[in-house]
């Protein structure tokens, strides 16, 4: 077993694909660094945070994605931006099997502001291009950093979303909250409230998430071919699709938005013992959420 949450990007990559198949587009060897860092005397990283490539899943051609929580917490700028774009556009041009993307991203950097929130809405546009030419894309969020801001967005633009009970996924970080709204709307120290409320068990109790797993590099790996297998053919985002989006985000709004704490959704959900779900080990929860969960996300269409 080996943790997906304390590999990097390049760590994970080998774990994930075929073994010795992929292979990166613009390595660090290219140099292609953001120019925004560099005229603000910030650190520059070679890759600008991301791996972006094209190899093989179970024998099927996948291009891919990983980005670095360990430069700048994964943030999106310009370069970043454009090689997650160019990478997608030519997953479309190549005719890929699927697009399987390993997000950890803090959101947008705030050093390059206009160009990264560009560069994210490129992104948001480029997913939804691939999965109109019928080709899967899933999300794999399991990283320290977590998927927050616009990466958040982008993430639930995807056919499937799996993520670890370690991961988190939101649109707004909980210091973001903090600082916006006070401490008396999210503390941000309160490490289990965080997770309560960001984490893969409760996205996967709320439909935002479609698969959790247990932090283990296989268990992402086998999910990704899963749910690449079952993507395949009903891949493009449909009329029918959105609108049952929008309908379970307005039972979510009607069902629970007076709670004050994922321990109360999860009571309403009908959940045993609520208290004690942060506790379950993956296999365990699961067998009790499948009885509980509040509705389907966009990725079950």
């Amino acid at each position: 077993m080996s943790s997906y949450l304390e590999l990097s990007a390049r760590g994970r990559i080998p774990h994930i694909f075929d073994a010795g198949s992929f292979e990166e587009f613009l390595p660090p060897a290219a140099r292609v660094v953001s120019p925004h860092l560099a005229q603000l005397d910030a650190p520059v990283s070679f890759d600008d945070g991301v791996v972006v490539g094209r190899g093989l899943l179970d024998g099927r051609v996948v291009f891919g994605a990983a980005q670095e929580g360990g430069f700048m917490g994964g943030a999106v700028g310009e370069v970043h931006g454009a090689k997650l774009v160019g990478m997608l556009g030519r997953a479309v041009s190549e005719g890929a099997h699927a697009v399987l993307l390993l997000l950890e991203s803090g959101g947008v950097r705030l050093h390059e502001a206009n160009a990264g929130l560009i560069a994210v809405s490129e992104v948001m546009r480029a997913i939804l291009d691939v999965r109109a030419a019928g080709i899967p894309v899933i999300v794999a969020v399991g990283g320290a950093n977590g998927c927050f801001g616009g990466m958040g967005i982008a993430a639930r633009c995807a056919n499937t979303v799996i993520m670890s009970e370690e991961g988190r996924l939101a649109m707004s970080g909980p210091e973001v909250i903090e600082t916006a709204n006070g401490v008396e709307e999210f503390d941000s120290k309160d490490r289990a409230l965080v997770w309560r409320t960001t984490g893969g068990k409760h996205r996967y109790l709320l439909g935002d998430c479609q698969v959790l797993v247990a932090d283990d590099t296989d268990a992402f790996r086998a999910a990704a071919i899963a749910a690449i297998a079952d993507a395949r053919g009903g891949a493009a985002l449909t009329l029918a699709a959105l609108e049952a989006e929008q309908t379970m985000l307005e039972r979510r709004i009607r069902d629970f938005g007076d709670a004050a704490d994922p321990l109360e959704v999860w009571r309403r959900l009908g959940v045993p013992e609520p208290a004690a779900v942060p506790m379950l080990e993956a296999d365990a929860f699961l067998a009790i959420a499948a009885r509980h969960r509040a509705g389907p996300g966009t990725g079950e269409n």
